[in-house]
This record gives structure tokens, C-alpha cells and sequence, in this order.
């Protein structure tokens, strides 16, 4: 049997059920669109409960008839309970996938997951080698973007004299940004020989990402009176993201002292960008002081969710990644620096996430 309650399951079906019955009621526009929401959440989940208890239904007829040939009633002969007992071993499998499945998606979620996000890159230690590592992590996630059928749209960006980037924010948007790309935010390290070393020494040099939820209107209220707004000449070496004219914007948040710039699109289009990146800023430091539910969560994060720490290495000389959160090391290197083997790590991350929470579950039954 399951381990997760039949009561449980039952609530989901009649919420399931609920919602479909209401849903042909007509509703109006605002209760149609939440109702919609739970419903194509919850729909999956019934699915795999549906495929589950058929599958329970067939084990047990399948015992039935094993329990009576044990007992020697008449009509149980030796090849029905032969053939009952291969088609039992064949379906146990299959009702321990769909019951592992079932239980990761009632794991607690974070309410973000669905989002789309803002990415931000930022050279760290190295100088102009730092910036150049920056500019790969953002192809690679450009590049994964496109893999997942997602768009990219350059908020800002500062680059140097070789094509690296000093800074640049981006949003990523598309369905279930965030719970794919969450796990990136921390420092990236890079080992390599640096194009401007003419002695062929490895260099180490590192950059920063932040991955944040967008924010939407309803999560963050902004007063017109809490922001300043200001427009600018776009500077730095620009290349194709800056727009040299006086359309670059700068909106500082009062209350914060958070400063954000946009400068690569029309005056209108940056203080929309900009607008979107503070909102999400702020939404992020809503997040990080959430209530001790929110703080108990975290324990089950893979790593500790601070952006200064380290959480992968980029070896270049041995074509290797490491992800220090959970030893992964993945010999993958331009693989995964061209977006096409990130999958890999991310994969690895959210399962150790999930196995995470499944414990921390187990923990709280225990106690």
C-alpha cells in the first residue's frame, strides 16, 4: 500500500472533482482563472493517483488468486497461480515508480517555481579574465534557455574591452524558470589559461549569479513617492547591448537604497525593465526574510542559498565541473559550458533537493 494516506488522496480527488463541477458552472472571469490554476496543478496528480490504485486493484486480485491456490480452493490450479505470480513481480515496479512519483509531487513547493526569472552575472576576482568567465555562464544560460523553448531579454549589461561582461541582467521567461535555474545562484570558479597570458599559467577567476523569481504587480507594492527615477547617457564599452542616447535609466528605491539601471532599449522599454528588475529585487528580499516556516524550508535547500558561496568549479585542463554542494564532478566540461549538459547537474541538484525534503518529512512523522 502507499505510504501516503488514503484519506489524503481521496481530499485530492474530491477537490479534483470540486473544481471540474465548478469550472462548468461558468464562474467569472477571476474565479475562473485561479480555479484553471489549481485545477491543471492538480490534475497531474489525480492522474498518477487513478494510475496507482488500478494498479493496486490488479495486485490484488492477482493475491486473491495466489491465496487461494495456497489454500487449495477448486479453480485455483498451479498455472493460474504461476501465471498470477509473474504478472505480480512485473507490476511492483510499476507501483513503486508511480508511488515515488506521486509522493515528490505532494512535496511541499515553493510558490515561485512556475515563474519565469531574472538572471544576474557579475564578474568577481580576476579582472579581465573574471568578466570573459562571466560572458560563458551567460551564453550557457542563454543557450539552455533556447534548449528549454525559453526567451531571453538583456536588461543591462557593462562590458569590458575583450567581449567580457563586467555585469549584465537578463529575464529569462518561460514556465518553470525558476525551479530549473534556482540552484545556480552562488559563485562559479574557473580554472584556465587566460587568453591574455602569454606564459600558458592557469589563472583562477570567479563570477557571481543570482537567480530571482520574478516578481509580479500584486507581490510588491511600489509608492511613486519611494523611487526616484533618473535618465542617462549609456556608458562603458557597450558593444551591441547599449544604447548610446539619453535612454538609459536609473530608478533608485528610497527605502532600500537598491539602485537599478536599465540601458538597452527605448527610454519607455528600460523604465519597464528596470521597474521589473526592482520589483523582483524587492520580492527577493521579502523572500529571504519570510517567516520560520520559510526558514525551516531552507534547511532542506541544497546548499545554504547565500550567493557568496561556492557552489561549482570549471577545470579547464582536466575538462572537468564540480559542483561542491554534492560532489558531483562531471568530466562534461564543454558540454555543460554550452549549455547542452547542464541538464545533468540540474537534475542531480533537484533530486538532492527532493530527497532532502523526503527525509526532513520523515524526520517531523518520526517526531
Amino acid at each position: 500500500m502507499s505510504t501516503i494516506p488514503t484519506q489524503k488522496l481521496d481530499r485530492l480527488v474530491e477537490r479534483w472533482q470540486s473544481i471540474q463541477s465548478e469550472l462548468n458552472t461558468g464562474p467569472a472571469q477571476a474565479r475562473f482563472v485561479a480555479l484553471s490554476k489549481e485545477f491543471s496543478d492538480l490534475d497531474p496528480i489525480v492522474g498518477t493517483i487513478n494510475a496507482l490504485r488500478k494498479l493496486e486493484t490488479e495486485r490484488d486480485e492477482l493475491d486473491a488468486i495466489l491465496a487461494d491456490h495456497k489454500a487449495g480452493k477448486n479453480g485455483a490450479d498451479k498455472d493460474m497461480a504461476e501465471l498470477a505470480r509473474e504478472e505480480r513481480t512485473s507490476l511492483l515496479p510499476r507501483i513503486e515508480t508511480l508511488e515515488r512519483q506521486l509522493t515528490l509531487s505532494l512535496l511541499p513547493k515553493d510558490a515561485a517555481d512556475d515563474r519565469s526569472a531574472i538572471l544576474e552575472v557579475r564578474a568577481g576576482t580576476g579582472g579581465d579574465e573574471a568578466a570573459l568567465f562571466a560572458a560563458d555562464l551567460f551564453r550557457m544560460y542563454s543557450r539552455y534557455a533556447d534548449l528549454h523553448g525559453w526567451t531571453i531579454e538583456i536588461i543591462s549589461a557593462s562590458e569590458n574591452d575583450l567581449g567580457g561582461f563586467r555585469e549584465i541582467i537578463a529575464a529569462i521567461n518561460g514556465k518553470g524558470v525558476f525551479a530549473r535555474l534556482k540552484f545556480e545562484s552562488g559563485v562559479h570558479r574557473v580554472q584556465r589559461v587566460p587568453v591574455t597570458e602569454t606564459k600558458g599559467r592557469i589563472h583562477t577567476s570567479a563570477a557571481t549569479v543570482a537567480i530571482m523569481p520574478e516578481a509580479e504587480e500584486v507581490d510588491v507594492v511600489i509608492r511613486p513617492e519611494d523611487i526616484r527615477i533618473d535618465t542617462m547617457r549609456a556608458g562603458g564599452a557597450g558593444g551591441q547591448h547599449v544604447n548610446k542616447t539619453e535612454s538609459a535609466v536609473r530608478i533608485t528605491h528610497l527605502p532600500t537604497g537598491l539602485i537599478v539601471v536599465s540601458a538597452v532599449k527605448s527610454q519607455h522599454q528600460n523604465r519597464r525593465l528596470a521597474m521589473a528588475v526592482l520589483r523582483t529585487r524587492l520580492y527577493d528580499l521579502q523572500r529571504q526574510q519570510a517567516d520560520d516556516a520559510r526558514a525551516r524550508e531552507r534547511k532542506t535547500q541544497v546548499g545554504s542559498g547565500d550567493r557568496s558561496q561556492r557552489i561549482r568549479s570549471y577545470h579547464w585542463p582536466e575538462g572537468r565541473v564540480s559542483d561542491h554542494r554534492i560532489n558531483l564532478t562531471l568530466y562534461k566540461l564543454p558540454a555543460i559550458i554550452a549549455g547542452d549538459g547542464l541538464d545533468e547537474i540540474i537534475d542531480a541538484l533537484i533530486s538532492e533537493h527532493q530527497a532532502n525534503l523526503l527525509a526532513s518529512l520523515g524526520e517531523t512523522k518520526r517526531g
